[in-house]
């Protein structure tokens, strides 16, 4: 889904923040209460109520909060731009659990130019890491920006190799933008920030830690056009990517290696199951024009709608919402279903029935997933 931009004031820009910033609201969370109520300020404001209809009553991120964090990136020269913002790249904005807020250091337009994300094992080879090398000075040769995790190995070489034949790089970083992991990359780090851009979705501050990666990934993968895979174990977190990128309508690519090596299972799996396989740029630039051929076609159907910056409906009355829930819990199990058939079985609107959801959802007695499914969590 793809919202008109607008300018947004300074306050538009801490409501966006403020919300981004509350315990319990997930992207998909956050865009549902933003279509919900009309504008962050909005969404703020029925919060407290809201969720207090749900059974757990909480608040949002205080502003002095967020305002000290805002504070603390200017310092560092950084800029948040929210969902909103012209700056935000409408390709990452089209995808399920879009970030609400994006933390940037750096150059903030290099966001919305056309990118190749390469990512790979952590303990990649010495060919595979010369490859990757070479594979990014081809990509920026072609005005490719090389997006990439920042994490040692391929990671590094594909951040490097652009770096190196003068192109444009983009780092996505799992915790805040001050925190450089790993820490032998903070040259490369501050490289990235001063060359190309260096973002990130978590507070400034956040430690990077385990959870937050699968996160980063989604984010690699929104911003480009397609995934290249150069050396990866079978556990590797360069297959989550793999597999996003996927989900999201992005090309999947990668290099095959030789099957004795554990860093060609990853890559040769993907192959096997569809993956196109990589021998050089030329079969790089192939599969990227075959992407904008399919995005042409799909923006010419109207596939991406495209809607104001966000529908305004009814006043809510949060009285009536005790007797939806019951309704929602009843018809709820562990296993997914889509919302649309739950709201149609219980014979309620769909504004009574998001609403229900979404305080529900603030409460932890339900759980939204991607592809508008919603399950029921163990009590």
């Amino acid at each position: 889904m793809l919202f008109q931009k607008k300018t947004l004031t300074d306050d538009d820009t801490l409501s966006f923040l403020r919300l981004a910033r509350t315990d319990r609201i997930g992207p998909i969370t956050a865009l549902k209460l933003l279509e919900r109520f009309g504008s962050a300020q909005n969404v703020l404001e029925a919060l407290p109520e809201l969720s207090k209809a749900g059974g757990k009553k909480f608040d949002p991120a205080p502003l002095e909060s967020v305002e000290r964090e805002l504070a603390k990136i200017h310092k560092v020269g950084g800029q948040i731009i929210t969902l909103l913002d012209p700056a935000y790249p409408e390709q990452l904005a089209a995808i399920d659990d879009t970030p609400l807020t994006l933390t940037v250091l750096g150059d903030v337009t290099l966001l919305k130019q056309q990118q190749l994300a390469i990512v790979g094992a952590r303990s990649g080879s010495l060919n595979g890491r010369k490859l990757t090398s070479k594979l990014a000075k081809d990509a920026v040769a072609h005005d490719l920006v090389v997006t990439s995790g920042l994490a040692r190995g391929i990671d590094t070489a594909a951040h490097q190799g652009a770096l190196e034949a003068q192109g444009k790089t983009i780092a996505v970083v799992a915790g805040g933008i001050d925190q450089i992991y790993p820490r032998e990359n903070e040259k490369l780090f501050q490289e990235i920030a001063e060359k190309g851009a260096v973002i990130a979705e978590s507070p400034y501050g956040t430690a990077p830690s385990a959870h937050l990666f699968p996160r980063r990934n989604r984010v690699v993968s929104g911003l480009s056009e397609g995934v290249l895979v150069v050396e990866a174990t079978e556990r590797s977190g360069s297959l989550i990517t793999a597999r996003l990128a996927a989900e999201q309508g992005r090309e999947v690519m990668a290099v095959p290696g030789y099957p004795n090596d554990p860093r060609a299972a990853g890559p040769n799996r993907l192959i096997r199951d569809g993956a196109t396989l990589i021998r050089n740029i030329e079969d790089v630039l192939d599969q990227l024009q075959r992407f904008q051929m399919i995005k042409s076609v799909e923006e010419k159907n109207n596939i991406f709608e495209m809607k104001q910056p966000f529908e305004t409906l009814e006043e809510t009355d949060f009285s009536s919402l005790e007797q939806i829930q019951e309704m929602l819990l009843f018809e709820l199990t562990t296993q997914p279903i889509g919302i649309d058939e739950l709201i149609r079985a219980c014979h309620i609107s769909i504004a009574e029935g998001q609403t229900a959801i979404l305080a529900l959802e603030l409460a932890g007695r339900v759980m939204r997933l991607t592809g508008n499914r919603v399950c029921k969590l163990e009590e």
